[in-house]
């Protein structure tokens, strides 16, 4: 396998999918080593750093990319096995921003009420036992939290020419800001533009399900992933493939949309797998899915629908191309999972 290593400067990182220059051209099958920035371009260091002082709105959420996938066409699977993320400093930041997060008064749905007050915390990272520190800030509560790394953005160039924010999740994936995109999983994206243009970033050392105040413990990775290509067969929605579950995360406005989009995807996949026609697939997804809420903060929410493939016969997705790419992420050496 090809191994290359990529560790951006400042003025390589990109901020949208789609419109951006490639940072260069890897082989179906390669090794990608790489260094992803936090959602807050690292400039917030302490808690005496609050959100409407230090941040620059036009720079949130940098990214590691894109990188031309040679032979990718309109239409191929792109797939990205996540083999090993690792926080990048022993510190990860979140914040309270006014008029952002899941249970303020925000610009899409405003109401009368004042901003919540800012806030910000940091938690320290311990490499030795992989936890977080958690200080309250009108307390002397204090814990520690088992650190569970995530890539909060993994995603592709939208089709027709189209530029979208990197703070956007949709289609091509983008800000979906899942736990479930942690190390072990493989992702599957629908390639819209030649060479696909593949970026990643938004490293999340610990994040619950959803969100809620808008910002995870954010913070630098150093990434291990292997990037594929499957001819054919793009999925209309992303879809997450681990050795105990097939997931498939739509997004969208209001919150039920996304989990529309998430369940016809997997209704999809249960036919493409087994043969079903909708119906049959339709009911039996409603006996046996989960559906973890992936954000309810950003421009698009996403919701995930998750199925224990211990549950189904077994029907390797797209070849065994998750099985595949586990065994290359051992052959690496050290891993994450």
């Amino acid at each position: 396998m090809d191994h290359v290593t990529f560790v951006p400067t400042v003025d390589q990182l990109a901020y949208t999918f789609g419109g951006a220059t490639a940072v260069g051209r890897i082989k179906p099958g390669t090794v990608l080593t790489l260094w992803t920035e936090d959602a807050y371009g690292g400039r917030i260091t302490s808690k005496a750093d609050v959100a409407t002082s230090v941040l620059d709105t036009e720079d949130l959420n940098p990214q590691t990319g894109p990188f031309w996938i040679e032979g990718a066409a309109p239409g191929d699977t792109l797939a990205v096995h996540l083999v090993d993320l690792t926080p990048a400093r022993t510190w990860g930041a979140s914040t309270l921003i006014p008029f952002f997060g899941g249970l303020t008064s925000i610009p899409a749905s405003p109401t009368l009420q004042d901003p919540l007050p800012e806030r910000t915390y940091i938690y320290d990272y311990d490499a030795g036992t992989e936890t977080l520190g958690f200080s309250a800030l009108a307390s002397d509560f204090q814990l520690r939290l088992p650190s569970n790394p995530m890539l909060g953005t993994v995603g592709v160039a939208p089709a027709r020419r189209e530029v979208r924010t990197s703070l956007v999740p949709d289609y091509f994936g983008g800000n979906m800001d899942s736990p479930e995109m942690a190390a072990g999983a493989t992702c599957y994206l629908r390639v819209n533009v030649d060479g696909a243009l593949f970026s990643l970033g938004d490293g999340h050392y610990r994040q619950g399900e959803g969100e809620s105040c808008g910002t995870a413990v954010e913070g630098a990775m150093h990434v291990t992933a292997i990037v594929d290509l499957i001819k054919g067969g793009g999925p209309a929605w992303p879809r997450i493939e681990t050795d105990t579950h097939l997931m498939c995360i739509g997004s969208g406005r209001p919150l039920e949309e996304a989990w529309r989009a998430g369940q016809v995807e997997m209704i999809g996949w249960l036919g493409q797998l087994y043969g079903l026609d909708r119906l049959d697939a339709y009911q039996l997804l409603s006996q046996i899915s989960q559906v973890p809420i992936a954000n309810v903060v950003d421009t698009n929410y996403s919701a995930v629908t998750k199925i224990d493939k211990r549950l189904l016969p077994s029907a390797p997705a797209y070849g065994g191309i998750h099985g595949e790419m586990r065994s290359a992420a051992r052959s690496l050496g050290s891993i994450s999972y």
